[in-house]
């Protein structure tokens, strides 16, 4: 009966954030401004980064890998969102919202990834300047990267394999903005304690490691830091670091408290807001941030808006 009721399964109705039409109006337009910044923002640091010799190095390299990667989280569910709240319906086919969640859990696993990687160079670069281009040589970073991406991306079609094959009896009514594993997870009529084990293991593997890895290293980097003569270099020093300590803090702060806890036993509008810190909030704000507080990027950016024509080369 099970199989029976999840195969007439065609749709999901997402509650979104608000249901009032006033809200949502409000609601579209903001969240559509934040994916224009989100898109224009982390093209501008791409362009810049591959327009400027003088930002040919690994931590560049995985800032422009961490741009195209945000650009890719925020169209795997605002673009739906904002169609959602034009049209007031607030529908999702069965196999659009599986794509949806596949994507977006392979993003931010991606990112976390990915942000532990950034932390390791900046270890490197400041704990061992020696070493630096050796070890973090163009190959490796490439080698880095892609094994971030294929972790992910293998690790999301274990997760949404085993969510999508529960029983989905009804109704149907995701209490979230967009398709997400906790939210989809709710609505199985089937006893899912394996699977909320799963997402747990995964949650530590993939979101606690990097971030472990991350604390480890600026550790490291703290203590080198401050055995440091010049002040000009530990400007610079503390430049970089703040920048990606700000981008972790936000994003993995939220990330980790709604994916150690599947079930969500904080309210689920609590849940919902946390979401857009980490889908939505973070990925606009890292142009931003790296672009405003790195003295290169700024001087790049000059450069670029001197010379327009040089990022479409």
């Amino acid at each position: 009966m099970a199989k029976e009721n999840q195969s007439i399964v065609t749709e999901f109705i997402l509650q979104g954030l608000s249901s009032q039409p006033r809200t949502q109006a409000v609601l579209f337009l903001v969240f559509l401004l934040f994916y224009l910044l989100t898109i224009v923002g982390n093209i501008m640091v791409i362009a810049v980064i591959r327009a400027d010799y003088q930002l040919q190095s690994p931590m560049y390299f995985f800032l422009a890998n961490l741009s195209f990667l945000d650009i890719c989280y925020v169209s795997s569910n605002i673009p739906q969102m904002l169609v959602n709240l034009l049209t007031k319906k607030g529908t999702i086919s069965f196999s659009r919202c599986a794509a949806q969640m596949y994507f977006s859990l392979a993003f931010g696993m991606t990112e976390c990834f990915l942000l532990g990687v950034m932390a390791y160079d900046r270890y490197m670069a400041i704990c061992h300047p020696l070493l630096y281009t050796t070890v973090m040589n163009r190959k490796a970073c490439i080698h880095m990267v892609m094994a971030s991406w294929a972790s992910s991306l293998l690790s999301s079609t274990v997760v949404n394999s085993l969510t999508l094959h529960l029983p989905f009896c009804g109704p149907h009514t995701l209490n979230h903005y967009f398709c997400e594993v906790p939210a989809v997870l709710a609505l199985a009529c089937a006893d899912t304690a394996l699977l909320e084990l799963v997402i747990f293991i995964f949650s530590i593997l993939i979101a606690c490691i990097p971030f472990l890895l991350i604390i480890i290293s600026y550790a490291y980097i703290l203590s080198t830091i401050l055995k440091m003569q010049s002040v000009h270099v530990k400007s610079k020093a503390f430049s970089t670091c703040g920048c990606h300590l700000i981008v972790v803090t936000i994003f993995y702060g939220t990330a980790i408290c709604m994916y150690m806890n599947p079930k969500s036993r904080s309210p689920q509008d609590r849940g919902k807001v946390i979401a857009v810190f980490y889908t939505i909030v973070t990925p606009t704000l890292n142009p931003l941030i790296y672009s405003l507080r790195i003295k290169d990027m700024k001087r790049a950016l000059r450069r670029a808006m001197n010379r327009p024509k040089c990022l479409f080369i």
